[in-house]
């Protein structure tokens, strides 16, 4: 039975090359690497809007050591650059596989007694000793983008903030957005990353959507609001820069991977 192989060094995926100049995972019976004794091949349960829909019958991931070089039919990639490469609904499955990766290992021993762990479902594994489960976990965060209607009341003339987060890359301006802390809600933890990280009062917080965000293990879930009050205080550990931007007035934003661009597309175009 033919696989798509979903092979990984480190946060780089092995991507194929086409006749046609483009780019596909690795679809056959055996992986088109050498695996070694110590390495784990883990089958991978894809969801079934993806797998239905596509065609996609079986999955396998894997973790090797040193990166394919100099190989006329493959390339190693960043998964946030094979966004750009490869069919959408093979990026997401590559996310998925990347957790399942990252998971495994960051629990090779228990937490309880130290023992090592084995797989006991494709997503969960036992204490070889005291048999302590475990299974995936996913960091949640909230993402924001705060709307500020205009004096004017011309949709023209409406603003939304944007942000340079330290840890960016590049130049571009994002959304606030922080991870949820235990004990608090949704919309709680919108309200408290809006308050530490730009200092204002935000009212009429509404759900968009949400998206897995494998960088290593998140799900990030989108919100807008409206502003309520207060300047701009940036908490300059998290931030560099923020201000206030009309849609004629956009600086460089986030890719169309993230849920930040597709917040910010959805209020230039239908809000």
């Amino acid at each position: 039975m033919k696989n798509y192989w979903f092979i990984f060094c480190k946060t780089e995926l092995l991507l194929q090359k086409t006749a046609n100049g483009q780019y596909t995972i690795p679809y056959d019976e055996k992986p088109p690497v050498e695996v070694k004794e110590w390495m784990t091949i883990h089958q991978v349960d894809v969801p079934p809007h993806l797998a239905s829909d596509e065609g996609i019958a079986s999955v396998k991931a894997l973790r090797i050591d040193i990166p394919v070089a100099n190989h006329p039919d493959y390339e190693m990639c960043g998964l946030r650059a094979s966004f750009e490469k490869i069919p959408r609904h093979l990026y997401l499955i590559a996310g998925k596989c990347q957790e399942i990766i990252y998971w495994d290992s960051n629990t090779k021993f228990c937490g309880v007694c130290g023992a090592p762990m084995k797989l006991h479902t494709n997503i969960s594994k036992r204490c070889t000793q005291c048999g302590k489960e475990v299974w995936p976990q996913l960091a949640t965060a909230v993402i924001v983008l705060i709307r500020r209607k205009s004096e004017t009341g011309l949709r023209d003339d409406e603003q939304l903030l944007l942000v340079h987060a330290n840890n960016f890359r590049s130049s571009y301006y994002g959304l606030v957005a922080g991870f949820v802390e235990t004990g608090e809600t949704l919309e709680e933890a919108v309200r408290r990353e809006v308050s530490e990280e730009v200092g204002l009062e935000i009212t009429n917080i509404r759900y968009f959507a949400s998206q897995p965000w494998p960088y290593p293990c998140g799900l990030m879930v989108g919100f807008y609001a409206d502003y309520a009050g207060g300047e701009i205080r940036l908490q300059r550990s998290e931030l560099g820069a923020g201000g206030w931007y009309t849609r004629a007035t956009l600086p460089q934003i986030p890719g169309k991977m993230s849920i930040a661009r597709q917040l910010i597309d959805n209020w230039v175009d239908n809000m």
